[in-house]
């Protein structure tokens, strides 16, 4: 069953000390800080953030109970709201002054709900009013207003990703009002309402905040809303509508998602995974709106996997040094003290842990039997490569019933991803060769995810080990390698000469030389250099394969001397003489060029061949089997002295 957890919590969570009657923590949403807050500050405050960096401890003085406290960006100052009409700031930047200042709202009668940064010193009011935008002046210790706006306030939620604040307005609660910053300028966004599954009569609060997430998913931003059954309104299980809310334009619901059940849910987002915990089962399901349902509606979506729980997690104890330290102890999942903020982070106030949700792609690949479904997945998850790669093998592994048309899926998806990057890389490359066009954005080199599985990794991690199985047919294994083949080609992607390679010494290997034959006449393997050599070698088991080398180098307009190159670097030294004697161009080659390859060799019979065969040629244009110095190959006959004796040279020969 452990093989099944899709979902886990990071293995180092951020710890803090856990709430109690002196000591009340708080966590900012937009620096991910946990403040433990104990005695209203008196007797200190300890911030901890995603990283140590970020950690910070401090004292302030007591003047009330804090509601709410969060640093602007990087620290710079502090905010801490202890009364309904006003927010204290206190500078942290190094020489500025650090006694506190205040800001009252400027609203009447108004009651400040809450505050968020914006930036290091932009602030916003929430109040049951409006809001009250802000710019702080940590020099002069004062705050100048920016902007304003009036409507009546339930409650709100902030997005610190986008920077966009949601209100939920009138008596119902359920129209949202966002409003967007950035840098300074705040905008109206469009105010959408969300459909409620009972109107209530008289008119009353019906939206809770509790049931509203704002999150970024797939780089979009979208309103998530649980919405529970009703009994009256014949629904019978509860559903996450999201609504997508663009910069401009109308906010939409654009996709529903079916939890089929219902209780008490919460929700993160995990590698643009909705995932939606259920508190009474213990387990959690995930949703990916990428993933079109053949049998559903538009935009309805199932939970891609069954659900299952987080997987166990256990609390290690420490003690003193000299104690050993006690076992760790399982920590309750699913606790009715946990707190869930977006995207992925899971709170225990009460044992004083902050987790991050993360998913274990491993488990999924067996949960999910469809594979093209299942590639479509993984192909838009972080850390996926290694995961596909091992798909791919096992598909392989199956055994070749019905699975020809499966690889061919999983292929051409692999391969629409790799060519969308190629193509995106070569446009890049343009892009900058051409230099920067006016009024363009500069184009920004595309990422290279994990996604993008290129020919190297598919020879490397499957290909090259699956045609070295024993107990598969060579059939089965040609037939793969080939369609994997077809669909580089449809995606006009050039083919590698190792792919080719693979294919020629499966064949070869099997000897089905008369396949490989017509794979080369019909040009199902593509002409190349290194496809010309590999034939060239294959020539002591299959002759003709020297000819259908030659003619693929000609193909390629290799010139002669290149192809004697071609042919003395794979160390074909005979091969490239009986060439070089075939085009007539014995007479004027470099004598020197082909001794140094057959030494090279280290097979001497060969060295003696070649170096026989050069003293002929002197002997034939010159009268002496002698080098002349200007051929340097001085050092070839010291050797071949060293090897065969003095008397094995050639003598001349008089007439």
């Amino acid at each position: 069953m452990s093989e099944e957890h899709y979902l886990e919590l990071c293995e180092n969570p951020v710890q803090f000390e856990h709430a109690s009657s002196v000591n009340n923590v708080f966590f900012d949403e937009a620096n991910k800080q946990v403040f433990a807050v104990r005695s209203g500050g008196a007797t200190g405050v300890v911030v901890k953030g995603p990283d140590d960096k970020s950690s910070v401890a401090f004292r302030m003085d007591d003047k009330g109970e804090v509601k709410c406290i969060k640093f602007s960006i990087g620290n710079k100052i502090l905010a801490v709201q202890r009364t309904s009409k006003s927010v204290d700031f206190i500078n942290f930047i190094p020489d500025y002054p650090h006694t506190e200042f205040t800001q009252e709202c400027k609203t009447k009668n108004a009651n400040v709900l809450g505050f968020c940064w914006t930036n290091w010193n932009e602030i916003v009011f929430i109040t049951d009013q409006g809001i009250e935008f802000y710019q702080v002046f940590p020099d002069k210790r004062s705050l100048k207003l920016l902007k304003s706006q009036s409507i009546n306030v339930n409650w709100y939620q902030y997005c610190p990703e986008t920077a966009v604040i949601l209100l939920s307005t009138t008596v119902q609660g359920n129209i949202l009002q966002p409003f967007a910053f950035r840098n300074g300028t705040m905008s109206k966004m469009s105010k959408f309402e969300i459909e409620l599954p009972v109107v209530p009569k008289p008119a009353k609060l019906s939206l809770s905040e509790r049931d509203i997430a704002m999150a970024t998913i797939y780089g979009q931003l979208y309103v998530m809303y649980l919405k529970h059954h009703s009994r009256t309104a014949n629904s019978p299980s509860a559903e996450v509508v999201l609504y997508h809310l663009p910069r401009e334009g109308a906010c939409k619901k654009s996709h529903v998602l079916k939890l089929n059940t219902t209780g008490k849910f919460a929700l993160n987002i995990v590698d643009n995974l909705v995932v939606v915990h259920h508190q009474s089962s213990q387990t959690s399901l995930i949703f990916d709106i990428k993933l079109k349902e053949p049998d559903c509606a538009v935009n309805t979506h199932q939970p891609v996997l069954p659900a299952r729980s987080i997987h166990p997690y256990r609390i290690p104890l420490s003690g003193p040094a000299v104690v050993p330290s006690q076992p760790p102890v399982p920590c309750q999942l699913y606790s009715s003290s946990w707190s869930v903020f977006q995207p992925d982070i899971i709170i225990s106030a009460s044992e004083g842990y902050l987790w991050y949700l993360q998913v274990k792609l491993p488990p999924t690949v067996n949960l999910l039997q469809d594979k093209g479904k299942l590639m479509d997945f993984l192909l838009r998850r972080r850390d996926c490569k290694m995961v596909i790669l091992s798909v791919c093998s096992q598909i392989l592994e199956g055994g070749e019933k019905g699975s020809l048309p499966v690889v061919a899926t999983v292929f051409d998806k692999l391969n629409q991803v790799y060519k969308e990057y190629l193509e995106a890389e070569q446009s890049y490359t343009v892009a900058m060769e051409s230099g920067p066009s006016r009024g363009s954005a500069a184009q920004k080199r595309p990422v290279r995810t994990q996604a993008v599985i290129d020919q190297s990794d598919m020879y490397t991690h499957v290909l090259s080990s699956f045609t070295e199985r024993k107990g598969v047919s060579h059939k089965f294994i040609i037939a793969v390698l080939m369609e994997y083949i077809r669909s580089l080609n449809q995606f006009q992607i050039t083919v590698q000469h190792y792919l080719y390679e693979l294919v020629i010494k499966t064949l070869v290997q099997h000897n089905l030389f008369y396949m490989l034959h017509q794979f080369l006449q019909y040009h199902v393997l593509s002409d190349s250099k290194p496809l010309a050599c590999l034939l060239l070698s294959l020539e002591s088991t299959y002759p003709p394969a020297h000819q259908l080398s030659l003619d693929m180098l000609k193909r390629l307009s290799t010139a002669n001397d290149e192809i004697v190159e071609v042919l003395l670097s794979k160390q074909q030294v005979l091969g490239a003489l009986r060439f070089i004697r075939s085009v007539g161009g014995h007479d004027n080659v470099s004598a020197r060029k082909f001794l140094d390859a057959a030494r090279q060799t280290g097979d001497q019979m060969l060295f003696y061949t070649v170096f026989r065969s050069f003293q002929q040629r002197n002997q034939r244009l010159r009268g002496s089997p002698g080098f002349n110095p200007g051929e340097h190959c001085e050092e070839h006959v010291v050797h071949f002295k060293q090897l065969f004796g003095e008397q094995a040279l050639m003598k001349p020969s008089t007439v």
